[in-house]
């Protein structure tokens, strides 16, 4: 067992911990979470509004109340998780420009990095197409002068535009970083205010953005595609392999694997799927059937946090045979109700622990299957609505699912599922802990 936590520290802990370092992933990370609040805030929105489609006596109440006002309400969904890559375009440009900005020392502004980000983003949105000689505006009944309309707003704003967002967002604050560490800007006089200087500090750069994004997106156009479609390849590829059950396992094995050898996987490996997720919760509201969206780790797999510890946390509180493990378990209950189990992770622990390794990999991958079988054979429905990722066992999930108490006893039989698997590894280990509790009270004795 050492020689494989070795394997995995070489191996993984050591690539994806320099992988988490890099400048260009902690902005996406940064703007993973900063999208949370509002997705959350517009899928309550939605949740409500679908309440009777669930509850189908609320019907005749709703219709006489409620809908009568839903086009006004609803548009908390539409400017949530319907113009979802404007929030990500923003954040990513902002904070990526001020990590340049603090740890190369360069003189941007995180301000100007958003907006030229923006600029950059809404070059892209606009479907154009080259025909005799020309290129121009593309038109039909969905789309009006190259803006493609769908039933939240324009529709590559959306979760769909995510993709575009990031690679626009890191694009734009290269170039705009380069043109500054060139001294290719406006300089003011000195009595110039600053906020008026920097913002003619970002003139040159802007032109530049400009030009290249035309540059590249003119030839695409020319060749039947555009900047839009092309990033979308490689990233819908990506989230064809994260959809799929074989994906789904791989994911939840990394994320434990770095667990196990102390780095927290859920936050590492979690920011690079927030874009596939928040795709799939949107493509669900739309009448999809996507199992892996919106929080469906901390619904059906993080139960009690990473492993899906909330039945170990339990037992050891209530069953153990060792005084430790009980004085632990009792004061890891409360948090871990609440998906947070660091207190177990690092004080049973499970880092490096060759008793708990076999079922921390395990739970989690048996109860994700649970989840992805139960919701891809529509014998749950999936997930539509974000949740509040520490929501208790039960509540995320029916809340998620717009009500679907098919989803709450799901999420109910994932936790005994998990513990079935942990008990009896963490019996042999609670045993072996008693026993030396008992052989250090004689010795003191």
């Amino acid at each position: 067992m050492n020689g494989i936590f070795q394997l995995l520290e070489k191996y993984l802990m050591g690539p994806m911990a320099k992988i988490a370092a890099f400048k260009s992933v902690r902005a996406i990370m940064a703007a993973g979470i900063a999208s949370i609040t509002f997705t959350i805030v517009g899928s309550f929105f939605l949740v409500f509004n679908v309440l009777p489609e669930t509850f189908t006596f609320l019907r005749d109440f709703f219709n006489e109340t409620f809908f009568r006002i839903s086009d006004l309400y609803i548009l908390v969904y539409k400017s949530t998780m319907g113009l979802l890559a404007l929030y990500f375009v923003i954040v990513i440009g902002y904070e990526y420009t001020k990590i340049h900005e603090q740890e190369d020392e360069i003189n941007v502004s995180p301000l100007n990095g958003a907006l030229l980000a923006l600029f950059a983003f809404f070059l892209c949105i606009p479907e154009l197409f080259y025909a005799d000689g020309r290129i121009q505006l593309f038109s039909d009944a969905t789309t009006i002068n190259g803006w493609v309309i769908g039933g939240s707003g324009p529709d590559r704003m959306g979760t769909v535009g995510i993709f575009t967002a990031i690679i626009m967002s890191l694009l734009t604050v290269k170039i705009y970083c380069f043109c500054v560490k060139r001294n290719w800007v406006i300089k003011m006089p000195e009595a110039v205010p600053e906020g008026v200087a920097r913002s003619f500090t970002a003139l040159i750069p802007a032109f530049a953005v400009a030009v290249v994004v035309l540059v590249i997106n003119g030839g695409f156009i020319a060749f039947g595609t555009d900047i839009f479609k092309v990033i979308a390849i490689p990233f819908a590829f990506v989230t064809d392999i994260a959809n799929s059950w074989l994906g789904l396992m791989v994911i939840f094995f990394l994320i434990h694997a770095l667990w196990i050898v102390g780095i927290h996987g859920a936050n590492i490996i979690s920011s690079f799927l927030v874009p596939i997720v928040l795709s799939n919760l949107q493509a669900n509201a739309n009448g999809a059937n996507i199992p892996f969206a919106g929080e469906f780790y901390n619904s059906f797999v993080f139960l009690g946090g990473s492993g899906g510890t909330l039945g170990l946390t339990l037992f050891i509180a209530f069953l153990a045979r060792s005084q430790q493990l009980r004085i632990l378990g009792k004061a890891s209950i409360a948090p871990g109700i609440f998906n947070i189990n660091e207190p177990i992770i690092f004080g049973l622990p499970i880092v490096y622990n060759p008793y708990l390794a076999i079922p921390f990999f395990l739970s989690p991958m048996v109860t994700a299957s649970m989840a992805y079988w139960s919701i891809k054979l529509h014998w749950v429905n999936p997930i539509i609505a974000n949740v509040p990722w520490p929501s208790p066992a039960g509540i995320g999930a029916f809340i998620g699912t717009a009500g679907d108490w098919r989803a709450a006893a799901l999420a109910l039989s994932c936790v005994l599922v998990s513990w079935l698997i942990y008990l009896p590894f963490v019996k042999v280990y609670d045993n072996k802990l008693a026993t030396e509790e008992q052989a250090a009270e004689q010795v003191s004795q």
